[in-house]
Formats: C-alpha cells, structure tokens, sequence
C-alpha cells in the first residue's frame, strides 16, 4: 500500500515566508528519508496566514530535484482556475524532471475566494473542470488534436512536451460532495477523498455511490481509493490530542467560516463551525499514540478499502516543525509498518 505525506506548506501568521518553504521543504526530505512512498501538495490560493503553496507544480519540481525515490502528487490542481494548454504543458514538464514520478490528482475546490479572486464564477466549476479535463488526455494522447467546447477552442494544436509516463501521469480526481462519488465512479477514476470538510461517518456513507457508480457505468474491477486524513502522534496519546488541539480548531473553525461565505455549503460549514474538540477527535482527525493511530487507520481501511493513505501532519499549520517531524517519525516506525 503506498503511503504518502500530504503538506499545505503551511505559513502561520508571524512566520516569514522564506521560513514557510525552507521548513515545508524539510518535511518532504524527512518524508523520502524515513520511507514514506510519496508526498502529496495541496493548491491554495489568497489564503493570507495560511499557506504559500499557490503553484504546486513548480513545487514539484524543486522537491524533484531534491529528492530521488519519492513520488510526487497533486492533491488537488483546480481545474476550472487552469488555462488547459498551459497545465498540459507544465505537467508534462515536471513528469519528465521528475522522471516519471508524477501523480496528478484534480478537483474543483469548494471556497469560494478561489473563483472570486481569479474572476470564474463558481457556477461554471463542474463544466469547466470536465472540459478542461478532456482537453489535458488530449493534449497528452494526441500529436495534434481539434477541440470545440463551451469555454475553450482550439484547431490543430500540438502540445509539447508529452508526458514521461505513458500515456500520462496517474490520474485521481477529487471528491468532496456525495454526488460527486457516482459521478467519479461513472467515469472510471481512482478517486480522492480527505477527511477534512467530511467526517469519518461521512465517507463511509458516501463510498458506496463511487463503487456503484462504477459498476453502472460497466468498468471492470473495483475502483481504486485514496484517502488523505489529519494524523498526528506522540508516544503519550493524550499529549498528542493536546499538542494539536489549538491548531486543528483554528483550521476548522477558519474552513467553517470560508464554506459560509459560499452559497451552496453553508449547512455544511454551519455544522463545522459548532463542532467540539472532541468531536472533530472522534469524527475528522486520526490523532493519539502509536498503537492508537493504527488501529483507527485499520479500521477506516476496513471500512473504506483505501490502498493509498496520505497523513496531514500539521492541520491548521501552527504546530511547530519539530513536533511535526516528530510525528513523522513516530508514524514511519511504529505505524507504517503495521500498515503494509
């Protein structure tokens, strides 16, 4: 099973920027060096005190160059913010310095300051993503290729580079609303899903829409699931649920706040917003001692059949860099191995 850190670059207030990349940066060394398969880079934008990873990919390519076994995914790229050619063009370069170990994961995002500050109406999102979607297999499958669509137009355009991985880097896609588990499971994806806006009780409702969409749609096999989740160690189980308490709540409540300002999720963000400590421990976090973690992470495997897990580390950012490396290496040698 593979195993993977996912990382915001996190950026709490007070922290200088160039320290927001040289410590994320550290991370992902630490994550190769103590035997995590890959790492995974969120998209966030305009998020002032919360994050510098805007552009993933050319974060991709300075950890490329630093490191040698390490996959390297996107969790997610925003489809409907990308111009389709550009993103062709620069995933396909960062798969060939990379060598090959690109995983490319894609979504649409649910806060609204992402549409707003690049000016796309969210409305558009789920056209524009299937759109865009189609034009990057494409621009990667096909020397030139016509495309006629709602938002894009092209004649006869040969994009290049191709990829390195034939026919392009493994695709996941997103999924954050129960609807969209059906529609993921219809087009055949593998597909990504994250306790972060969904709680535990959530998932496990909402996983079989995607293996029945994928049986309705007449795909053979059984579709592959990739589940992200907060976790976080120490050897004494209560001290780690305290060390992170003032970080995770401030990210829950700052996310409640963000889904608010939206006008499709505001149920969703209401119910964030007045959840308790203890119920984001039982419900949105994987957080306690070594022997702890892994068995609620068998358990979510039982229930949601996941066989790729990426750990978040550092929900709500403000955990210091050494507690989080700490965690990491907890987690490598007393978790990993009982998880493979």
């Amino acid at each position: 099973m593979e195993i993977g850190l996912f990382t915001e670059f996190q950026s709490p207030p007070g922290m200088d920027e160039a320290q927001a990349f040289d410590e994320a940066l550290a991370q992902v060394t630490a994550a190769e060096a103590l035997g995590f398969d890959s790492v995974w880079l969120a998209e966030i934008h305009f998020q002032k005190g919360r994050s510098v990873l805007s552009s993933p990919l050319v974060i991709a390519t300075a950890i490329a160059a630093r490191t040698q076994r390490l996959r390297i995914g996107i969790a997610v790229q925003i489809l409907p913010l990308a111009h389709p050619l550009h993103l062709a063009e620069d995933v396909a370069t960062v798969d060939h310095l990379s060598k090959g170990r690109l995983d490319f994961g894609v979504g649409r995002s649910g806060l609204p300051e992402h549409y707003e500050g690049f000016n796309v109406p969210h409305t558009e999102s789920r056209e524009r993503f299937n759109e865009t979607l189609e034009i990057l297999v494409k621009a990667w499958t096909e020397d030139r290729f016509t495309h006629e669509g709602k938002y894009f137009q092209y004649r006869n355009v040969c994009v290049t580079p191709k990829p390195f991985q034939k026919p392009h880097p493994p695709l996941r896609v997103a999924a954050t609303t129960q609807e969209t588990y059906a529609i993921v499971g219809r087009m055949g994806m593998p597909i990504f899903i994250a306790v972060r806006t969904t709680s535990i009780s959530d998932l496990k409702r909402f996983i079989g829409g995607y293996h029945e969409g994928w049986r309705e749609a007449g795909h053979p096999g059984r579709g592959a699931v990739s589940l992200i989740v907060p976790v976080y160690l120490n050897e004494d189980g209560a001290r780690a649920r305290e060390e992170a308490e003032a970080s995770t709540m401030h990210f829950f409540r700052s996310i409640a706040e963000a889904l608010g300002r939206g006008g499709t999720r505001r149920e969703e963000a209401a119910r964030l917003g007045r959840m308790s400590y203890d119920e984001i421990l039982e419900e949105l976090v994987v957080y306690g001692s070594p022997d702890t973690v892994t068995t609620r992470l068998l358990e979510l495997r039982e229930a949601l059949g996941y066989s790729s897990l990426s750990v978040w580390m550092n929900v709500g950012g403000r955990i210091p860099h050494e507690r989080v490396l700490g965690s990491m290496r907890l987690f490598a040698e007393r978790v990993m191995p009982r998880l493979r």
